[in-house]
């Protein structure tokens, strides 16, 4: 370790009560996508109080703050999310909601990256800006909530990276990171440090099926069960399980959201919630064609309607591969090459809203150890904070060091060299405008015959 990268982990260490104190806190007021109010408030003024003049994103949670090295250069960006999951059945619940991704983890972390770089010495040799972003609404859940948020304007997009994105809030970045917390290590293979290739991306779904209301005793057939639709419909999308091809990484996971009549009724209306994930746009674009094909069939033969709305979620995460490198070498060079599991070739099949940044930016999205139990899991607990937090904070400030030492030389090489999937957020942006869709996929004549619609046009 060099000496600038001691002083960086010695200036973390000066912060861990601070860190510590923070991780707590935030486990203890969790709050879902686009409510984060509690931990933005907390993580401001801890912000403020370091000396930091922070740029607020308004009506929603979340906030920036540059770091301005004094020396021109690009602008590397460290998020930390806000926003904890529902999920009644944990213990550690608090109305409803619990930090079961850990994300808690990423605002302690961040606010001990932002302590140390106050430190003296902690910007000695940079070149650019280190821009601190704490961000709302990873989590893609509580889908109605944030399309009713969407129909009043107050957002754009239902995650939260995107929504910065498309309030300018990410403008003047030129490559990305974040530190997300995992398990995974065990006492016959510990280590502390992991990364792969990339992630699936995700189209999220709300389909609606409608039928019409009967005593379902003493006239069922006077009705159309939205429910048998809906099975119907999920029936007819299983049996394309096997088209999909296993190199797309596709996922179909629908909820039903529940019948809202008694017993003795026939449901007229099913909701279900879904997303259709996959390791790249076109990919998920085509078999969510022929998803929308099956769930419209089926609202055809029971002579229901269905209704589909489409949102763009996430977009695949792919990692540049010259940066992966360089993070490799900074985690190596914190906790020893035998504590750190770098696979440039696997891939995951969940999905961030950090795939959105890779689209236009080189970014990579690595792992901290310290956490027990299954991810999204009522048996999820950060068991570790010392050393995933710390960890989280300090490999995050070697890499920045090393991208934006001497003159940011290997920050304007991976730049330089990326290829990014659009030239801009802009383009970006008007790209998944495209895959928005509102459609009521079937309408029933008056000459008894029926049209068909389920394409995004």
């Amino acid at each position: 370790m060099t000496e600038k990268q001691q002083l960086l982990v010695d200036a973390v260490n000066g912060a861990k009560e601070q860190i510590l104190a923070a991780e707590r806190w935030l486990w203890e007021h969790p709050q879902t996508g686009y409510t984060e109010w509690q931990a933005h408030e907390y993580l401001k003024q801890r912000f403020e109080a370091l000396g930091y003049e922070l740029t607020l994103a308004g009506d929603i949670p979340g906030f920036i703050t540059d770091v301005d090295t004094g020396r021109p250069g690009p602008c590397v960006v460290i998020f930390g999310e806000l926003d904890a999951l529902e999920q009644q059945g944990h213990p550690c619940a608090v109305d409803g909601m619990a930090h079961s991704c850990g994300h808690n983890t990423q605002g302690a972390a961040l606010l001990g990256i932002a302590a140390a770089l106050k430190a003296p010495g902690a910007l000695e040799g940079l070149s650019g800006r280190i821009r601190l972003c704490a961000v709302p609404a990873e989590e893609m859940i509580q889908l109605g909530f944030r399309e009713q948020l969407r129909q009043k304007g107050t957002i754009r997009y239902l995650g939260g990276k995107p929504e910065f994105m498309a309030r300018g809030l990410l403008d003047g970045v030129d490559i990305a990171m974040m530190v997300h917390a995992g398990g995974g290590d065990s006492p016959e293979d510990p280590f502390d440090f992991a990364c792969g290739k990339g992630s699936n991306g995700c189209m999220a779904k709300t389909i609606v099926y409608k039928g019409k209301a009967a005593h379902a005793g003493g006239a069922p057939h006077q009705g159309i069960n939205a429910q048998y639709a809906a099975t119907l419909g999920l029936s007819a999308c299983n049996a394309l399980r096997e088209t999909f091809p296993d190199s797309d990484h596709i996922r179909f996971h629908p909820i039903m959201m529940g019948a809202n009549c008694a017993v003795n009724i026939i449901p007229d209306e099913m909701k279900l919630e879904s997303y259709v994930r996959g390791a790249t746009q076109e990919a998920m674009s085509r078999e969510n064609r022929k998803i929308n094909r099956a769930l419209a069939g089926a609202a055809l033969a029971m002579g229901a309607q269905v209704e589909l709305h489409d949102r763009p979620g996430y977009a695949p995460e792919i990692h540049d591969p010259a940066l992966m490198k360089l993070t490799e070498e900074c985690c190596i060079a914190l906790v020893g090459a035998d504590r750190v599991r770098f696979n440039y070739e696997s891939w995951g099949s969940a999905s961030s809203d950090f795939g959105d940044i890779t689209c236009v930016m080189p970014g990579v999205q690595f792992n901290a150890c310290g956490v027990r139990g299954a991810g999204h899991g009522v048996d999820y607990t950060v068991a570790e904070p010392e050393r995933l937090c710390l960890n989280s904070a300090k490999a995050q400030l070697l890499l920045t060091d090393a991208l934006l030492r001497e003159d940011a030389a290997t920050a304007r090489r991976i730049i330089a060299d990326y290829k990014p999937a659009y030239p801009s957020i802009p383009a970006y942006l008007e790209a998944i405008d495209r895959l928005f869709l509102d459609k009521e996929a079937v309408v029933y004549n008056e000459d008894g015959t029926a049209t068909v619609d389920f394409a995004n046009n």
